[in-house]
């Protein structure tokens, strides 16, 4: 690495374009100008740990795509390797731009570094979680500096950017405490270090340990993933006392953290009604000053398990289009079982359909091309070019292949009768039959 700057946000304050800031300037055909000016404000994060060397630089926030993650890795009942690295390859194939490692059982080390060495997208874990196999001790028993220890561990592998649970400190904690809830803390790594901090009695290390935490993240330039530990699991539970307290609390830890030149995300809910949504994105970027948005979802309705990532994409339209810049992706599995590859699938799909819906929402230059290219294809009745555009072009190709025609031109629920097909034989002046054998020109 360059040895006159540490991080991609002390590179952009001090003037100096990185190669990473080149790579995405291009793909998000920015000028490399105001990308770096952005970077320098907070508003944008290109995570790219000096370690990662196989990664394809991306960048979050305002003025980019909005970019989806992945979330993958072992269990104790789910710890088959291949199977997760099957899930890998197919995110890769697939385009996401993110991929979360959340192994929470065993020694997840030997995962973790053959993911970094593979990967081009950029890769977060949860240090938290690894903090068990780690020492091998139950979480009354892991001291204070030993979570420090496992984000430098993680720094040390290439993780480009981790989940810490910094704002749910005793204050928070309190705050929570005396506003009951439906769902209570549904973070899983909110939820363990709340409990810590109950079974010991002291703070959350993470807080009170802040600045050294932030120059672990220098060193290596990972990128500070603040975690809502507080953020709802149920419609009932959103917009409350408990989240938004923490959301105060990480919009101070967001200014500290850029005092000391580290690039900072910031997560959200969650389960949330559709007409609050809005209302979360507009509070997170006022709170904590246009650091980039992460949500998980959020899904807009608790009644809909096995079918979750449409109550994902939905509210993840909602709020990338209201300015969120990095949606997480939900399975139909969320809430049930570890997701398999096919419910991997279809959750990349969901949350892309849903990213790109927002973009065309936030009037990202081009958004719309490729839209207005899908409908000059449909217009012309050119399947091919059709599938070729396709989000996923595996699918409608199935139907399209699987279908009996008529009419080869057209599809088999309209046939003869397609408006596209009659309307363009008119406007060419041929004859539309539409009982009768068909009239060749």
């Amino acid at each position: 690495m360059n040895k006159i700057y540490k991080t991609q946000m002390q590179a952009a304050k001090r003037g100096i374009i990185t190669p990473e800031m080149k790579v995405v300037a291009k793909k998000e055909s920015m000028e490399l100008e105001r990308l770096r000016e952005l970077l320098a404000l907070g508003q944008v994060v290109i995570p790219a740990n000096k370690n990662h060397g196989s990664l394809d630089p991306e960048g979050v926030g305002y003025g980019l795509r909005t970019k989806i993650n992945v979330n993958l890795g072992i269990s104790k009942d789910c710890n088959d390797l291949d199977m997760e690295f099957e899930k890998v390859r197919m995110a890769l194939t697939m385009g996401a731009e993110s991929i979360m490692d959340l192994s929470n059982y065993g020694k997840t080390e030997k995962f973790r570094k053959k993911l970094i060495e593979e990967s081009t997208a950029m890769i977060g874990t949860v240090p938290l979680y690894d903090a068990f196999g780690f020492y091998e001790k139950d979480l009354k028993d892991i001291e204070p500096k030993e979570f420090l220890d496992v984000v430098r561990k993680h720094g040390e592998d290439g993780v480009d950017f981790v989940t810490i649970h910094a704002g749910i400190n005793k204050e928070t904690s309190e705050v929570f405490m005396k506003n009951p809830r439906l769902m209570n803390i549904v973070s899983r790594g909110g939820s363990l270090m709340f409990s810590w901090m109950r079974l010991t009695g002291h703070e959350n290390p993470f807080y009170e340990y802040y600045d050294e935490l932030l120059d672990i993240c220098a060193e290596y330039d990972i990128t500070l993933s603040l975690g809502d530990a507080c953020r709802p699991g149920a419609i009932a539970d959103s917009t409350d006392a408990s989240q938004v307290k923490e959301l105060i609390t990480l919009g101070e830890l967001t200014k500290r953290a850029w005092a000391k030149d580290v690039q900072v995300i910031i997560e959200g809910p969650g389960h949330m009604a559709l007409d609050e949504i809005e209302a979360n994105v507009k509070l997170e970027k006022k709170l904590c000053h246009g650091a980039p948005f992460y949500v998980l979802g959020p899904l807009v309705t608790d009644v809909a398990p096995g079918y979750d990532h449409i109550t994902g994409a939905i509210g993840g339209a909602i709020a990338a289009g209201a300015g969120a810049d990095f949606l997480c992706y939900v399975t139909p599995a969320e809430h049930l079982r570890l997701p398999d590859v096919q419910d991997m699938r279809e959750g990349i799909i969901a949350s892309k359909i849903a990213a790109h819906a927002g973009d065309i929402a936030k009037k990202l230059p081009g958004a719309r091309s490729w839209d207005n290219e899908m409908s000059h294809a449909r217009v012309n009745l050119d399947w091919e070019k059709m599938f070729q555009l396709a989000l996923d072009s595996e699918k409608p190709r199935s139907y399209r292949e699987g279908a009996e025609l008529e009419d080869e031109k057209t599809c088999s629920m309209c046939g003869k009768m397609c408006a596209i097909r009659n309307l363009n034989k008119t406007l060419n002046g041929e004859e539309v039959s539409i009982i009768k054998g068909e009239y060749i020109a």
